[in-house]
């Protein structure tokens, strides 16, 4: 979370579009994101450009030589923000307009590509040579500002602070999730080469974003010096679905501004016949929208059959289990009343979960990790589908903190969960956790007892509260304690008295 001085200058820049007569904020955030978008071509170019030098490979720049713009062709260094950021507005605003849009919305050579596909609607929306030229100034001043900061990843602490502006919950309960529990799910599922990874609700690409970064910080060698493993990285390892255009095309342009070329971002349903996907993936990580409530003639018979419910969040646990290959393992963020509602369907959900796949692991999470957005309390799913079981032990974590503080603030503290959640779910097979008590932090609970409770998975039906007895003084002492005090304060207003005679 950013906070001081870059906070206010994004915030400036919000004010420059209000001022410009821009003030949908999906239209602000898409505009902010398209020019963030090229900024970080020219910085990625350049970076790509020295790696290759280093280790001595070949590269061709995207902005080398004679650029094709439509039928026309331009001098491609002018197309670099590095360039065109110091031309006067009247020339900035054309050379943006008629020749930097068009080649963004035409960069990818795959015309079946997600970036491809949702930049052909793609529209320049700055009215002014005026307010592109502001805006313009304010960005290089926001991207000054983070290079003066020696935090990790600053530039996506900032771009989630402009995504945080955009509304915030939809019809169906969409709403962001914090890039901290993104991480931590994510080394939680230790991703590797060999996944092929989907988020069915994928908003912005967070998820996958992260998963992206988890594999170039820790296995980096072994992907991109592997011409067939950096091939799968590129083109074939995410996958993403969502309903609304607009996150489409800033998910695909998050992906490819980190680096993945050709993330599979598409337009669908995920829980109508749309969506065809059937043992797909070998690795799920979403936060699929709460509290929705769908028709049952627009949700696949597949999934119905599963877990007949209208509720969104039931449905789309059925659905991943769809997705998964056999082996395939999937964390999900669920509210609260998934792990307990009573319901045929909730229970259904559950039993299928536990009885015919493999249940890994429940994190409860304090309903203050979504805040200042949303207040629900919710959980974190791990499984692996089998197909047949094998649910044996399932690991508990009752996580208090999260390294922000739990109101609508959230500022930095010193209470962090995280890291200790990490480090035990690694090592769930060692002495030490299995010996766990269930009033610690982390338990282990038998499938049998989870059925015996009706396959109930919230934290409090199995966590014991252990009660320490205070001891008080004998009461002969506490009333000589008073009458000591009586006398004190006798003595003390005689002294009073004696001030006023």
């Amino acid at each position: 979370m950013i906070t001081g001085e870059l906070k206010n200058k994004v915030d400036s820049l919000w004010d420059i579009f209000a001022s410009g007569g821009l003030v949908n904020p999906l239209d602000v955030i898409e505009q902010i994101t398209y020019l963030m978008f090229i900024h970080d071509l020219d910085d990625t170019d350049n970076t790509r450009a020295k790696e290759s030098a280093m280790l001595g490979l070949a590269y061709e720049s995207i902005y080398s030589g004679e650029v094709a713009i439509g039928e026309r062709t331009v001098d491609g260094t002018q197309l670099k923000w590095s360039v065109f950021h110091d031309f006067p507005a009247g020339k900035m605003y054309s050379m943006i307009q008629e020749n930097v849009f068009p080649f963004i919305k035409n960069l990818h050579g795959d015309k079946e590509s997600a970036y491809s596909k949702y930049m052909d609607d793609a529209i320049f929306k700055l009215p002014t040579p005026l307010l592109l030229s502001k805006v313009v100034d304010a960005l290089d001043e926001i991207y000054l500002q983070m290079a003066t900061l020696q935090e990790t990843d600053i530039r996506g602490d900032v771009y989630e602070y402009l995504l945080s502006k955009i509304a915030q919950s939809g019809m169906n309960g969409q709403f962001r999730t914090p890039r901290h529990i993104i991480r931590m799910m994510v080394e939680l599922m230790k991703p590797t080469h060999k996944d092929t990874i989907c988020d069915p609700a994928c908003g912005t690409s967070g998820f996958l974003v992260s998963a992206g970064e988890y594999l170039k910080d820790n296995h980096k060698e072994e992907i991109f010096f592997d011409r067939n493993k950096k091939d799968h990285y590129m083109n074939g390892m995410f996958h993403g679905y969502d309903m609304d255009r607009t996150m489409l095309r800033i998910g695909a342009m998050n992906m490819m501004s980190h680096g993945i070329d050709n993330p599979f971002i598409e337009y669908r349903d995920s829980l109508s016949d749309q969506n065809q996907d059937n043992e797909k993936y070998s690795l799920i990580l979403a936060n699929p929208p709460f509290k929705g409530s769908l028709d049952y003639d627009i949700v696949s018979t597949d999934i119905l059959k599963v877990c007949k419910t209208k509720k969104t969040e039931l449905l789309f646990l059925a659905l991943m289990l769809r997705m998964l290959k056999v082996g395939g393992r999937c964390a999900c963020i669920v509210p609260d009343g998934v792990l307990f509602g009573s319901s045929q369907a909730h229970t259904a959900i559950r039993k299928e979960i536990i009885e015919n796949n493999r249940l890994e692991a429940i994190i409860s999470m304090p309903s203050g990790v979504f805040k200042p957005y949303a207040g629900v309390s919710t959980g974190i799913l791990i499984f692996t589908k089998t197909g047949h079981g094998g649910t044996d032990n399932v690991w508990f974590y009752d996580m208090t903190a999260d390294g922000l503080s739990l109101d609508d603030k959230r500022n930095e503290v010193k209470e962090n969960d995280v890291p200790d959640i990490i480090a035990r779910y690694h090592n769930r097979d060692g002495e030490e956790e299995k010996a766990r008590e269930r009033t610690d932090k982390s338990f282990f609970v038998p499938k049998a007892e989870i059925v015996e409770n009706g396959y109930d998975l919230s934290l409090n039906k199995y966590k014991k509260t252990e009660y320490k007895a205070e001891v008080y003084q004998p009461t002969a002492e506490i009333l000589a304690d008073i009458q000591t005090l009586e006398k004190e304060i006798s003595a003390t207003l005689k002294q009073l008295e004696g001030l006023y005679e």
